[in-house]
């Protein structure tokens, strides 16, 4: 097995991650706990009663937002794998590459969004769900820097300053842990 494939396969490795975090973050119903329940996008659980969240802009963008980056992941890890049984370069490993992309911003977007809406809230705790999303966060940029090695050589899309991105969002996390350490986390 060669360098390319290896490294193929690493990223579909790496796609699969973020497409089971994605689907089960987006699916559960633990991204905040509070005192007598939990609650996700989609229901809200309280001493073992699970309801329907009426509609509330923000968690309709978050909802929308992490389905459509769930999609993109489980259709780009598709298209990975097929790359990898096929030998062939083609447009294939371009579009799973913007598609993991999409996936990843998607996911900023949608995280983001909720963390600003729940953030400050006194008695609830972030939870299991949504640190999930945190986690496919990085596994979708790094997955499609190495789905196709040598993507940066031939496409203006893939240049080599988006992996300096990626660490570089790293870095601002690591960073951030001493502005939020006030939130209220709950694993």
């Amino acid at each position: 097995m060669g360098v390319k494939r290896s490294l193929q396969t690493g990223g579909n490795l790496l796609n699969l991650l973020t497409s089971l975090l994605t689907v089960l973050s987006t699916a559960t119903n633990y991204w905040t706990r509070q005192q007598g329940g939990h609650s996700g996008l989609w229901q809200e659980c309280t001493h073992g009663t699970c309801s329907n969240i009426p509609c509330q802009n923000t968690l309709a963008v978050t909802a929308a937002c992490m389905v459509l980056a769930a999609t993109f992941s489980v259709i780009s890890l598709g298209m990975g794998m097929r790359i990898r049984c096929q030998e062939g370069e083609s447009l294939r490993s371009q579009n799973a590459i913007v598609l993991l992309f999409l996936s990843g911003l998607l996911l900023l977007i949608a995280l983001t969004g909720y963390t600003a809406k729940n953030a400050w809230k006194p008695e609830v705790f972030f939870s299991w769900s949504y640190f999930f999303g945190w986690l496919a966060l990085p596994f979708s940029f790094l997955a499609g820097q190495v789905i196709r090695p040598r993507a940066h050589l031939s496409s203006p899309l893939c240049t080599p300053s988006l992996p300096g991105f990626c660490f570089l969002l790293a870095d601002m996390i690591m960073q951030s842990t001493e502005a939020i350490s006030g939130f209220p986390v709950c694993l």
